[in-house]
């Protein structure tokens, strides 16, 4: 779970312009976090296919907004790909 701070300082580094928060790639970064943070947990908890469930939906959900974002924005995409290090 993202803290309010972590949260706002994702937001704050992938935004487009000052009151942008829900932008695709403000999405993105926030979901790279809470899998990332998920994964850890994974790690460590095996067993717990209740949050493997959780962290595969959003897996999902990232790739569908990165569709989203590659076809309307491919420079948007690309920026957020190369600040996220994901493969594409």
């Amino acid at each position: 779970m993202l803290t309010k701070r972590v949260k706002s300082r994702v937001i704050s580094e992938h935004r487009a312009h000052e009151k942008d928060t829900g932008s695709a790639s403000v999405q993105v970064g926030v979901l790279s976090r809470q899998i990332d943070d998920l994964a850890a947990h994974l790690k460590k908890h095996a067993k717990d296919n209740h949050s493997r469930r959780g962290l595969l939906k959003m897996v999902s959900h990232r790739r569908k907004l990165l569709v989203y974002l590659k076809r309307r924005q491919p420079a948007m995409y690309e920026q957020t790909i190369k600040k996220l290090g994901l493969k594409k």
